[in-house]
């Protein structure tokens, strides 16, 4: 066998070997099976609201568990083994949760703080070596007059952005998902939310080696530090430019073509919504403390948001510039039946690097 084909073969199958099932997509929410719906509308976060009205100094069994979770998304360090004990790190951590999402700030486990811990959401960490990413507040008046609006978005550590003179970047699909052109066509249009109003345009390929964004559906653990955790739970995660790498949960129920709007199944999820979102961390963009924003971090159930907010625009553009031909105007699109909320983010700033050294290695043998 020629050695380049060999090779070749050998590159495609540890890549496919990531991808425990084929991802699940659906026209409609009406086609989703009902052995494929969750039992509980929280999934494996559910057990979190017996943690209601605990505080400081108290001994609670489960207590543990969210203190992994807040490990987890950047609000606590593990310098030690956690226990059930509401100490003072986790009412700290509580404290500065609650300020991202604008909730009252009490460091105590109300019911509107475990509402929103509680909703299914990425990988992306809200804190990042030590420092908020969510620019939280709400607007502000002055002198009882004017009102000054607060700039919401945010940026991964260093303002990483792709180089000025890439203008034109190029993605492709992870070969082994076998996508089909209706799912190709989702991620088409939510590339074109953001060239709408930035100077980039986004082509696509066939050669996911070497594309510039890589985009795979995968279940559990595929070998980039950010295993997903099935329905509900973390939806995506994307990394911070120049990686290019963007993963879905290939166990979601992803709804195409249908309005999820008009579902009462609590875990379809709107296909276009999570890649608009997504795309935004490939593009630099951190999570935005704006509920109408598409990088802020949940998206209920029930609603299709694929439109930018001004916040987006704003913080995009000033990563890249304006497109010549953005008009200015942003407008937030939502169309919603429920209230329970989804996030929707990626991974940011935990990437493990063992995708990366596999794409490495064997463009590398390739090249040999």
């Amino acid at each position: 066998m020629n050695s380049h084909l060999f090779i070749s073969v050998i590159f495609a199958s540890i890549l496919a070997n990531s991808v425990s099932a084929l991802p699940r997509f659906f026209r409609n929410s009406s086609s989703i099976p009902p052995s494929l719906i969750p039992t509980t509308p929280d999934g494996k976060w559910d057990a979190f609201k017996n943690l209601t009205g605990c505080h400081a100094g108290q001994n609670v069994d489960g207590l543990v568990n969210l203190k992994n979770y807040l490990h987890y998304f950047g609000y606590i360090d593990k310098n030690n083994n956690f226990t059930d004990e509401f100490d003072d790190n986790l009412r700290s951590a509580i404290k500065t949760y609650q300020l991202n999402f604008n909730l009252n700030t009490t460091g105590e486990l109300d019911g509107q703080t475990l509402e929103q811990i509680v909703r299914p959401r990425c990988g992306v960490a809200d804190i990042v070596n030590g420092t908020t990413s969510m620019n939280s507040g709400k607007k502000t008046t002055s002198s009882g007059i004017h009102i000054h609006a607060v700039n919401h978005y945010s940026f991964f550590p260093g303002t990483p952005r792709w180089p000025a003179g890439k203008t034109d970047l190029t993605y492709a699909f992870l070969p082994a998902n076998s996508l089909s052109d209706s799912v190709r066509t989702v991620f088409s249009r939510a590339f074109q939310k953001w060239s709408a109003v930035i100077p980039l345009t986004f082509t696509e390929t066939s050669s996911y080696g070497v594309a510039d964004i890589r985009i795979g559906f995968y279940s559990g653990d595929h070998n980039d530090g950010e295993p997903f955790d099935g329905v509900l739970g973390t939806l995506a995660h994307a990394f911070s430019p120049p990686s290019g790498v963007l993963h879905f949960d290939g166990d979601e129920n992803w709804v195409v073509e249908g309005d999820v709007a008009a579902s009462a199944v609590v875990s379809a999820v709107d296909l276009e919504s999570v890649a608009v979102h997504e795309l935004g961390h490939v593009l630099g963009l951190g999570h935005s403390s704006e509920r109408e924003a598409i990088m802020y971090p949940t998206i209920s159930t029930g609603t299709r948001k694929v439109d930018l907010a001004g916040d987006d625009v704003e913080g995009i553009q000033s990563l890249y510039g304006s497109n010549p031909n953005y008009n200015g105007s942003a407008t937030s699109t939502t169309t919603t039946t429920t209230t329970q909320e989804r996030d929707t983010s990626g991974g940011g700033s935990r990437f493990g690097g063992q995708l990366w050294l596999l794409l490495a290695v064997g463009m590398g043998l390739l090249t040999l």
